[in-house]
């Protein structure tokens, strides 16, 4: 045939390729095989890409016609029998792949060909030739995996006794034992017992190395195979099977060849050793261990890769019970343990850990002896030996748990050694051996404190201020970040150490040594006291006394000093912050109240939430006389480390709550004369300061201020705070200046009912004798008018969008302001500079304008302001922001009017992605705008932009739904909320599942603002149906519980709640209470009942766990749970939301009057719930059942017993009606609770035996077409040998008594003396209830079953020839002709 050359080959739908010739010729008129046979052709082009494109079109060719492919593969490589190696193992590759993905529709003859060619192509040349044969022994492996009878054949072919096989039947041996183990075993006796002579004749190093490979990978088969013999196809086979001719090989392979020079021979034949091992006789391996051990240990010294001698060492050591441990142990320490890990290669990792559980199993068996050994290494002057030892130490104690109990006292006396050692790298390991001392009770042991302050010295290291050039070297840094880490888990994890760090960590605050610590000691400090002061436990109360004073002096004080430096030593100032207000209690009785108040908004502040709140009102509790002079001390000693505008105000707090009149006078004296008048923040500070002292000394501080005015303005002060004076001349202006601002602050501070009387008479005669006052109105004028000129002044510094955003940012907050005089001005303010802004830009390349989101954000909300001026400048604010956007992203064109651009729909789409996000979340703010107009314009802007645009904010979604969350804790607009849920709903529609996701994760119980976000979702029908079943779902699949045990001390398990299905249930409960989810549940109906159902059997009984919210949000959990919230009542009060949302009210309506939800969530009345359930479902909803039973039925095979029992107690009540026969569910529920017969739960099995008794009574007609089945399971019953309570034995004859009463007489006539014979033994029980139940309970069955029956029939039946007839038919004919006897049992007993 005549083949066209291929010059260009492409790939594209529908055919996936076309080959085109010069000039053209259309791939429509090349048949497959020309089209296969051209791909073959281009198989070994140069360009790897094209090669793999080729490979993969064949294979697209192959999976369609497998088998001419296949052929025409075959006749390519028979009929170029000198093809290049390289084009060969292209088309034999896709030969392989062909097989792997259609070996079930390849012919048989096919097969045999292919592995003929296989074979051939793997053996022709005696040489190895890697890829070649490579690629043909795949082949036969991937045939092997199905004809595994076929391969071996030829395969075995081709080894043959006494002939040294081609080192690829071999490979592919160990191959096939790997890919097909259960095919691979049987044949693997007879491939041993040919093996065993070739390994003598195995001269060259890679024929070694195979035959070790391969005996590897059959005695991993062969483990594998044992392992699963449950699987296996043939049960019989046994290790012994494989023993002898295992040992032999090891022999040569231990005595030989283990001794080669080649490295790689040498980890080979110690792997298969290895696990050769596992299948030595016992005898014969306890032989060789003394010796083998060692060989395999001093591997280490011979290669570099270490990890398969470990992993080869390990199951040794286990069986090495009799050799010498410091043979062992000398060698493996410094080698191994010692040597570095490197975290970026997997292999010494793992080498790292095989040798340490090596020591693991040492320590199981010379305990004594191996800790000695690496206490005694921790002494080494060899820094790597430390190292290890340190290792080796940790995981002993992580490890070996009760071995080392018995001495941890030498552990914590020997770990003083490398306490001291000066290399941070050793430390680090001390670090590491410290924290799992934690864990396992070492640091509450005497000596325990010496490691905690370890742990606080390294917390306080200084850093580094070099590169290491050594990569292992361990900086400061990385050390320090590293304690840090370990005193935060100490505080967190190990509860044992509560009471060893508090109030231990306190003493280490003042110290200056462990300044730096700060930082992580009020951390762990915080939360400490924090927990204490939750549970009231008693040592939270700290007696200063007997601790120290130190304590109540210097501590305090030093924390409030950290908040005017809040960003030093490590951002020591929110942590010091935060411990101040845990231990507010022990500070002072009054620090409590306003520290809880005061604190929190400086904390705000600091993380950068609320506006400056530099205030030291946090002392007025603990002011006192002497902390005047504290403070005035610090003053003195600190005036280069901390701003004295914040202590002075500190000392008008003190001065505040001082009632020494005299003291006042004189601190006031010195403060003014002595303050640095010409530094503007210390004029500020003694002017606040001054301020506060008036609150309470309001006379006595305009006196002072007065005499001040009058004094000689060089005079020096005498005191301590002249020490702080200039030397200089003070500026006299400056002082008046700091006069003013003393006045202004004492009338901002002073008492209101004393200040408006002293104001004219006072403090406005004071300043009028330093400066002219200025007319209110042109003072207003002026003072704007140089605002504007102060802001263009700073713009015009910096004519870019930062320097825009720099100045906007101190007008933004007033923009939403309550007053609409003060919206008017930063309105006006705002459009000003816009206007000056746009004016004064020249861009000559373009500029992105990244705040143009954050403004737009701002100002779009007050476009309807309910002020008319504010609107108008708004809009003005907007033409002038877009007439700038244009100018930076357009330099050179033609400026359009904003007309044309903003009041347009598709505006929004001109919004670049990140200023959309900044836009969005700026109107997430307008949302609780003070202005209801603003907060509605924001929620509009809001989800058009949602609903255009929300399909690209996948990433954003969990925040935005945070910040919404937060957001409808404060919208008190009903319109406003009402806009937030369908901003949700919209987010949901575009992003469902990360919704989902967030909002299950939020704290439970869900407080009501996440339910009404749940509630929104279920707004819409399609939406809600597609959420219900997604959490249905999960619901289904996810573990209901987890059984924990209730304490250390007492046995039991506990269950308890998982958090995801609990979070679940709840959600589900909440979209049902919107009344437009109520399609959406009409329509999933059987679904959620179906699935509330078994959420109820699966939470009875169900606590909650004391971590629910670990798995949730960042968001503070609520710290106390909500009263009533239980998990069995979510999902009672979620089924009962179901009913009546599916308007299913008369089915309610019973439930509630017989209290049936009460007894669905009591554990001893939960199947009489359920039954009521039944019972109400089946009278009222009869329709609803079939499918509702359809969704049940699956589940009655759950692990959960407690699911099986609550579905079975379904079922049972459901036989008890008409409806089930009706609606054609009788087969469907016999067949299950003929099943149940013999599940594993009693209370199962026993209300299975209920529901086929009340077959009698739901449907007597179909008691005879079930006859056999239904006397089968009563007969059952009454065996139960596993039914402590007789429940099960009781219900059987209960059921019994029903079902005889509607068995045919001539069936039931045959049978009457066998159930005669059933009952007798219970008539002759000790049971009184069993006696009673047979006398009333049967008496009128038995009436029914021997009428007509002659007495001697019965005496004729040979079923016990051995009893005396009379024995056995007399009692019987006795119950069924005699009334009922007298009994002294109630009522109901029998029925229990």
């Amino acid at each position: 045939m005549n083949r066209p050359q291929v010059s260009h080959l492409c790939f594209t739908p529908p055919r996936l390729f076309c080959i085109f010739t010069p000039p053209c010729l259309p791939c429509c008129l090349l048949s497959p095989s020309e089209v296969t046979l051209a791909l073959l052709d281009s198989a070994n082009d140069k360009d790897p890409v094209v090669r793999e494109q080729v490979r993969k079109s064949i294979l697209t060719l192959g999976k369609q016609q497998p088998n001419k492919v296949l052929s025409m593969c075959q006749d390519y490589l028979v009929k170029h029998p000198k093809l290049v190696i390289g084009h060969r193992v292209v088309i034999l590759q896709t030969i392989e792949l062909i097989v792997k993905t259609k070996i079930d529709d390849i012919s048989y003859p096919k097969i045999k060909s292919i592995i003929s060619l296989a074979s051939d192509e793997m053996t022709r040349s005696k040489d190895v030739v890697p890829d070649w044969q490579q690629a043909a022994s795949n082949i036969l492996v991937a045939v092997g995996n199905k004809y595994i009878n076929d391969i071996m054949e030829e395969i075995l072919s081709k080894f043959q006794p006494g002939i040294l096989p081609h080192f690829f039947v071999v490979q592919t041996l160990a191959s096939l034992s790997e890919s097909n183990v259960y095919g691979m075993v049987p044949f693997l006796n007879a491939i041993l017992g040919t093996m065993l002579p070739m390994l003598g004749m195995a001269k060259q190093d890679n024929m070694k190395w195979v035959f070790s490979s391969a005996l590897s990978h059959f005695s991993e088969s062969i483990l594998e195979y044992l392992a699963n013999l449950d699987k296996a196809p043939d049960p019989t086979v046994r290790k012994d099977t494989f023993s002898s001719d295992i040992y032999a090989a090891y022999d040569i392979l231990y005595c030989s060849w283990l001794q080669s020079r080649e490295s790689k021979l040498r980890l080979t034949v110690a792997e298969a050793v290895g696990s050769m091992s596992h299948l030595m006789a016992h005898d014969k391996l306890e032989e060789q261990l003394p010796k083998l051990i060692p060989t395999i240990l001093s591997l280490y010294k011979k290669n570099t890769e270490h990890y398969v001698i470990s992993k080869v060492g390990r199951p040794l050591m286990t069986a090495a019970v009799n050799v010498p441990t410091c043979t062992v142990i000398v060698i493996l320490l410094p080698l191994q343990v010692c040597a570095p890990v490197d975290y970026s290669n997997p292999l010494t990792v793992k080498n790292h850990n095989e040798v340490l559980r090596c020591f693991s199993i040492l320590a199981n068996t010379f305990p004594d002896r191996l800790v000695m050994f690496v206490l005694q290494k921790l002494e080494n002057s060899n820094e790597r030996i430390r190292m290890g030892s340190l290792a080796v130490l940790r995981h002993l104690i992580n490890s070996s748990k009760s071995i080392m109990e018995t001495k941890k006292l030498l552990i914590l006396a020997s770990i003083r050694q490398p306490l001291a050692d000066h290399s941070n790298k050793v430390k680090k390991r001390v670090v590491q051996v410290i924290s799992a001392m934690a864990h396992h009770g070492y640091l509450e042991l005497e000596g325990g404190d010496l490691l905690v302050k370890f742990i606080i010295q390294h917390c306080a290291l200084p850093d580094t201020y070099y590169r290491p050039s050594d990569p292992e070297e361990v900086t400061n840094e990385a050390l320090r970040s590293m304690c840090d880490n370990t005193l935060h888990l100490f505080t967190t994890t190990v509860g044992r150490l509560t009471d060893v760090l508090w109030p231990m960590l306190l003493y280490y605050l003042t110290p200056g040594q462990y300044s730096n610590a700060t930082t992580p000691l009020c951390k762990s400090l915080t939360l400490l006291g924090t927990k204490k002061r939750a549970s009231q436990e008693p040592n939270f109360n700290i007696d200063f006394n007997e601790q120290g004073r130190c304590l109540l002096e210097g501590a305090p004080f030093t924390r409030c000093v950290n908040g005017s430096f809040p960003f030093r030593s490590r951002g020591h100032g929110a942590p010091s912050l935060s411990l101040l207000n845990v231990i507010s209690p022990n500070i002072h009785p009054n620090a409590e109240t306003l520290w809880e108040k005061e604190i929190p908004a400086l904390l705000s502040y600091l993380e950068g939430k609320g506006p400056p709140l530099n205030d030291p009102r946090v002392l007025e509790p603990v002011a006192s006389y002497n902390i005047f002079y504290e403070l005035s001390r610090f003053l003195f000693l600190a005036s280069w480390l901390f701003p004295q505008g914040f202590l002075y105000r500190c000392v008008g707090v003190t001065l505040q709550q001082c009632s020494n009149k005299e003291v006042v006078q004189k601190q006031l004296q010195e403060i003014l004369i002595s303050a640095r008048h010409n530094d503007a923040m210390e004029r500020a500070g003694v002017a606040m300061g001054i301020g506060l002292c008036a609150s309470s000394h309001l006379d006595a501080t305009l006196a002072k201020l007065d005499d001040f005015g009058k004094s000689d303005a060089f005079k020096k002060a005498s005191g301590i705070f002249s020490l702080l004076k200039d030397k200089n001349d003070l500026d006299v202006e400056k002082m008046k200046s700091t006069l003013i601002l003393c006045y202004g602050y004492v009338a901002l501070h002073a008492p209101e009912d004393q200040i408006l009387s002293r104001i004219d008479s006072d403090i406005l005669r004071s300043i009028s004798n330093l400066y002219l006052l200025l007319f209110p109105q042109a003072l207003y004028k002026d003072t704007f008018n140089a605002l504007q000129e102060l802001l263009r002044n700073i713009l015009a510094r910096d004519l870019s969008p930062d320097g825009l955003q720099s100045v906007f940012k101190h007008i933004e907050e007033w923009l939403s302001s309550g007053q609409d005089h003060e919206r008017e001005r930063a309105m006006n303010t705002t459009a000003h500079i816009l206007e000056f802004y746009f004016n004064n830009l020249h861009v000559k390349n373009m500029v992105t304008f990244h705040n143009l989101g954050s403004l737009l954000g701002r100002l779009a909300p007050r476009c309807t302001d309910p002020n008319p001026l504010v609107r108008r400048a708004a809009i003005d604010c907007i033409y002038t922001l877009l007439y700038i956007h244009d100018q930076l992203i357009s330099p050179n064109d033609q400026l359009i009017s904003p007309s044309d651009q903003l009041i347009s729909p598709s505006d929004h789409k001109r919004l670049p992605q990140q200023q959309l996000n900044t836009l969005i979340f700026m109107l997430f703010e307008g949302l609780v705008d003070s202005q209801s107009n603003c907060s509605r314009a924001s929620s509009v802007l809001l989800n058009t932009l949602l609903k255009h645009r929300g399909a690209g904010l996948q990433d954003l979604v969990s925040e935005m739904l945070e910040v919404l969350h937060i957001r409808l804790q404060m919208i008190s607009e009903e319109q406003v909320k009402v806009s937030v849920a369908q901003s949700i709903l919209i987010l949901a529609t575009q992003h469902l599942q990360t919704v989902i996701n967030t909002l299950i994760s939020y704290p439970l119980p869900f407080d009501s603002w996440s339910c009404e976000m749940w509630i929104a979702l279920g707004a819409d029908s399609k939406l809600a149906s597609q959420i219900m079943e997604m959490l249905m779902e999960k619901l289904n699949i996810m573990v209901p519980y987890v059984d924990k045990k209730e304490s250390m001390m007492r046995g039991g398990l506990t269950k308890v709640a998982t958090s995801h299905p609990l979070a679940m249930t709840c959600a589900l409960k909440e979209m049902m209470l919107n009344g437009q989810s109520q399609d959406a549940v009409v329509s999933l109906f059987p679904q959620l009942f179906s699935s509330l159902l078994v959420r109820l059997g699966s939470s009875l009984g169900v606590t909650l766990p004391k971590d629910i919210n670990s798995f949730g949000t960042n968001r503070k959990s609520p710290t106390k749970l909500a009263a009533g919230f239980d998990v069995c009542g979510v999902a009672v009060e979620a089924l009962r939301i179901l009913l009546a949302r599916a308007q299913l009210d008369h089915v309610v309506k019973p439930l509630d009057q017989e209290g049936a939800w009460d007894k669905m969530k009591d554990p001893q009345q939960h199947i009489t719930g359920v039954t009521l359930l039944a019972r109400a479902m089946a009278k009222h909803a009869g329709p609803r059942l079939p499918a509702i039973v359809e969704c049940l039925c699956p589940c009655l095979n759950n692990i959960y017993e407690c699911q099986r029992v609550t579905i079975t107690a379904f079922f049972s009540e459901l036989l008890n009606h008409h409806v089930v026969t009706e609606l054609m569910m009788m087969d469907v529920l016999m067949n299950n609770m003929m099943e149940r017969i013999s599940d594993p739960c009693c209370t199962v099995r026993m209300l299975a035996v209920r529901g086929l008794g009340n077959i009698a009574v739901g449907s007597p007609e179909k008691v005879n077409k079930y006859a056999k089945e239904l006397l089968a399971a009563m007969s059952s019953g009454m065996e139960e040998k596993d039914d402590p309570g007789k429940r099960i034995t009781l219900e059987a004859m209960s059921g019994l008594s029903k079902v005889l009463l509607y068995l045919d007489k001539k069936n039931v006539q045959l049978l009457v003396v066998y159930i005669f014979m059933k009952i007798k033994p219970f008539l002759e029980s000790v049971s009184r209830a069993e006696r009673h139940f047979c006398c009333h309970g049967y008496h009128p069955a038995a009436s029914h079953c021997c009428h007509g029956v002659n007495p001697g029939v019965l005496a004729k039946f040979p079923i016990w020839p051995s009893y005396h007839h009379g024995h056995l038919i007399i009692p019987s004919l006795l119950l069924a002709h005699s009334p009922p006897l007298p009994c002294n049992y109630s009522p109901g007993c029998c029925c229990k």
